[in-house]
């Protein structure tokens, strides 16, 4: 009898348990790994990220995970619903008719080949995103904007490969 109530005590608390890692990990938070090096050299492929799954609403700067014709992707954001973007001839990026300076990003910001027109105006809801390796990344030049419903979440933390 003693036997059967532990058990049944250990089975409530496991079921208690995987409640709270759902609820954390399958809606609160996510944990993915970095596919490629579009973000290099803040983050490089393999590196595990933790993100927030509930901010729908980030702003220019935040690092994302997004989804985009099946494929995940890292990125940060440049510009947000109702600003045109441009990515110049010159390698520049303006956003309202103003250029962007970007710190810490050590690469230009080449225009690709493909069917986005600039200056692009983003609809509400939709995000303009750039990989920080400029003149490699998969980004918002080569498929266009982001919508709010492909974002996955907001990096809060990194974890790099070489520390696991």
């Amino acid at each position: 009898m003693a036997i059967q109530k532990e058990w049944r005590w250990f089975l409530i608390r496991l079921l208690i348990l995987i409640g709270i890692l759902y609820l954390l990990f399958g809606v609160m938070f996510g944990i993915t790994t970095v596919k490629n090096e579009d973000m290099s050299p803040r983050m490089s492929a393999g590196d595990l990220v933790l993100y927030y799954r509930l901010d729908k609403h980030p702003v220019a700067g935040d690092v994302i995970v997004y989804k985009k014709d099946d494929q995940q992707y890292v990125g940060r954001i440049v510009a947000k619903g109702g600003d045109s973007v441009e990515i110049t001839e010159q390698a520049t990026v303006k956003v309202n008719e103003s250029v962007v300076l970007e710190q810490n990003i050590f690469y230009q910001t080449p225009q690709y080949e493909s069917d986005v027109i600039y200056p692009l105006q983003l609809q509400e809801q939709q995000y303009f995103v750039l990989g920080d390796y400029r003149e490699g990344a998969t980004d918002s030049r080569y498929f266009g904007a982001v919508d709010t419903r492909e974002i996955k979440g907001k990096i809060i933390t990194v974890i790099r490969r070489n520390s696991l």
